[in-house]
């Protein structure tokens, strides 16, 4: 067998010549595949089985079966033939920037369900020849109700009228009847459900919600969120069953911890409270100057069983999303705001940890717990800093020296092992997106960085280490938190660009944490030292969830997993139950524990979540680029500085100082030169004029657009960029030739 990533080809012929079905570690040791290879082995199977040209079994594994779609599916309509006639996709195709198999409806017999664009549709399926315009031809089961909806501006038609989408993905328009017009007027930004219908002319819907002006503040996160398809209402049976659950009151298969003073500690805003912490002084003599560390999380799992309708919706949503103005939570608001919401005064029922810390902040001991505790105090961040600092005087006095106190000594020991751990120490400003309360952008603040807010990511970061370790050790399914080492092309681009600005990063040396902690320190105290944090950042990769341990590279833990924060991520209600069942915490670990058949389905869970987290944190980036965009366009024409955050052929991206807002140069205004992109040392260099534009140059712009409803900003450049290593004056020359970049050669 050959060494090193196959073809697709490859992978097709091994497996419809492997006697079984075969997992992804037989596919990775029959090839070899090591390391980060491993990642791109994933994908390639994740490719081919949404294409249809293996089969994705319930058990991690595949087999080359060359179907490519089961007999009956559920089919989505999204268009019409030239002749008219419906054209579907499967509706559980999810794998992007890959055309799904087309499917055409079968000719429409007397009683068949009238169908149109939106409709969804379960179907039988027939495989069509090769060479076929569509690859399968369906015969309609049945149709299947559903509310597809849309974001859109009505304009007025008549009595009726039509919605032009602000989705980028949609491309047509939607036609609305008299009796379906709920009252909107012309230009107005509306919520509508796709009805589908007609087999020819637009698809038709019905207007549900006016949400008012098309530039009205609030309209900016629904664009966002329909845009990423991000679910916003639970069903009529999620919501009954959410509101028929009751207070635990009974301590059968509990501690009781209500004595314990725990606190929560959260951000003034927070709605929901997943963690409360309290620590003491160690009073056994063979661990002088130690810390006993407990921590309490809402036990999500009493409330949210496997298999269940609330289950699977939250399963659907993977995780809350946050938008300036609004969340969109992953639990019905009478679990994640009552219920399961660790509250001041208020009995809650909690899954947590008890670890024992020596003076230095090892990790002694741990053990799990499955209790009802009582919240002494929700502190803010604000709230437990004043307290540190002398300095507060509010409502929770009491709570100062016998509670938040010993948490700060705990913390002490924690942060002398997080310095001996030595994990990437790359802290970049975070901005907030303050509203006022009419919903438009009041001021753009940065993120206050508190000890307090340190306090409790170190206290969360152990709990999350110790689910992971007991899991381990007994050898029970789970869910990881997974980061792994940089790619090596990625680590080529950063020793470029760090050596180009004359600091070390030599060859062949191990890519650790504390190796790129160097690397910022010595860009510290140069110019350079936002060029070096924004190169080791685009070195990353993104973190992933995933059944199988690959460590996470960031924090340099050998193990890692998602624990303390059930209510709003479903990773971490994984790894609850799968430690109900591995401990057999409560009274009936069999009803809320890991199931059998939930433990068979990890990787696929793992994958489903992963994406869902990737889709939220777009959302809210696009919903903040609008919010930003809005709050800059009364100043066009105003002159910021800012740093290059990114370069393209096309042109760089520049992050502004005072607001951190993203916007373009275009490469056409830096002069009719000829630039070079060089994607390993993240340059421009104009051919001509040797001028070169670099990541986290010091640059000053102009804003000459700026569009809320898209998010972008386009800028001109009035100052920024070196020739010959010496910062360059004014704007760049205009030179005779074709103001565009040309691709350098790669070095990779």
């Amino acid at each position: 067998m050959a060494h090193g990533l196959p073809t697709k080809d490859e992978l097709l012929t091994f497996l419809r010549e492997a006697p079984a079905k075969t997992g992804k570690r037989e596919i990775a040791r029959a090839f070899r595949v090591k390391g980060a290879d491993r990642i791109r082995l994933k994908e390639m199977l994740a490719e081919l089985a949404d294409e249809g040209l293996i089969v994705r079994g319930r058990r991690k594994t595949f087999t080359g079966d060359p179907g490519k779609l089961p007999p009956v599916t559920v089919v989505d309509i999204v268009r019409l033939s030239r002749d008219g006639e419906p054209v579907a996709s499967p509706h559980t195709w999810e794998h992007d920037g890959i055309e799904p198999p087309a499917i055409v409806f079968a000719a429409q017999k007397k009683g068949d369900p009238a169908l149109g664009v939106g409709d969804r549709v379960l179907a039988k399926l027939r495989a069509l020849d090769d060479g076929e315009e569509f690859r399968y031809e369906a015969t309609p089961i049945r149709k299947l109700s559903s509310r597809r909806r849309s974001v859109g501006v009505f304009r007025k038609q008549g009595d009726g009228g039509r919605i032009q989408p602000v989705d980028k993905k949609e491309s047509r328009e939607f036609r609305v009847e008299a009796e379906h017009v709920n009252g909107a007027v012309d230009g107005e930004l509306v919520e509508v459900e796709v009805l589908g219908g007609a087999r020819y002319g637009l698809p038709s819907a019905k207007v549900l919600v006016r949400v008012g002006d098309v530039g009205a503040p609030r309209t900016i996160s629904l664009i966002a969120i329909h845009e990423h398809g991000i679910e916003t209402e639970f069903s009529d049976e999620a919501l009954e069953l959410a509101g028929a659950a009751q207070a635990v009151t009974s301590l059968k298969g509990r501690d009781d911890l209500r004595a314990i003073p725990f606190v929560t500690i959260d951000p003034e805003d927070a709605r929901d409270h997943d963690d409360a912490v309290y620590a003491e002084a160690d009073g056994d003599p063979a661990n002088e100057g130690g810390h006993i560390l407990w921590i309490a999380i809402a036990d999500v799992a009493h409330y949210v069983r496997p298999g269940t309708v609330l289950d699977r919706e939250a399963r659907s949503r993977g995780n809350s999303c946050y938008f300036p103005d609004r969340v969109v939570p992953m639990l019905p608001d009478s679990l994640s705001g009552d219920l399961c919401s660790l509250h001041e005064g208020v009995d809650r029922p909690c899954i947590g940890v008890r670890i024992v810390l020596d003076r230095a902040g090892h990790k002694r001991e741990h053990s799990f717990f499955r209790a009802m505790m009582r919240s002494a105090g929700s502190l803010t961040y604000e709230d437990a800093q004043a307290m540190a600092d002398g300095g507060y005087d509010g409502p929770h006095d009491a709570l100062d020296a016998p509670v938040v106190a010993p948490l700060y000594a705990a913390y002490r020991a924690l942060v002398t092992a997080r310095e001996r751990r030595q994990p990437l120490d790359l802290d970049l400003p975070e901005r907030r997106v303050i509203l006022n309360e009419e919903g438009e952008v009041e001021s753009i603040r940065l993120r206050e960085r508190f000890d307090a807010h340190k306090l409790i990511e170190e206290c969360m970061v152990l709990a999350n280490v110790c689910a992971a370790e007991t899991l381990e050790d007994k050898r029970s399914d789970l869910i990881y938190r997974v980061h792994e080492p940089p790619l090596e092309e990625r680590v080529e681009a950063l020793r470029e660009t760090v050596r180009s600005i004359g600091l070390p990063f030599a060859k062949g040396q191990r890519i650790t944490p504390a190796l790129l902690n160097d690397a910022l320190r010595a860009a510290a105290k140069t110019e350079f030292s936002e060029t070096v944090s924004i190169a080791v950042l685009r070195a990353q990769t993104q973190a992933y969830y995933g059944p199988e341990n690959l460590g996470h590279f960031g924090l340099n833990l050998a193990r890692y997993a998602h624990f303390t924060s059930p209510i709003r991520r479903y990773a971490d209600l994984i790894v609850h139950r799968a430690l109900i069942a591995a401990l057999g915490l409560g009274a009936d670990p069999g009803r809320d524990g890991l199931s059998a058949d939930e433990a068979a389905r990890l990787d696929e869970t793992a994958t489903h979540i992963s994406q869902m987290e990737r889709r939220a944190m777009l959302a809210e980036r696009d919903s903040n680029d609008r919010y930003l965009a809005a709050y800059m366009e009364d100043r066009i024409g105003a002159d910021f500085t800012g740093l290059i955050s990114g370069v393209a052929r096309f042109g760089l991206f520049v992050k502004l100082d005072e607001t951190g807002a993203d916007g373009l140069v275009p490469v056409s205004s830096l002069g009719d030169d000829y630039y070079r992109h060089e994607q390993e040392t993240g340059t421009l260099t104009g051919e001509r004029t040797n001028r070169v534009f670099r990541l986290g140059q010091r640059v000053t712009v102009r804003l000459e657009e700026a569009v809320p409803l898209t998010g972008g900003l386009r800028f001109t450049l009035l100052e920024g960029g070196t020739v010959s290593g010496r910062p360059a004056r004014g704007r760049p020359s205009r030179q005779k030739g074709p103001p565009r970049a040309r691709r350098g050669k790669s070095r990779r």
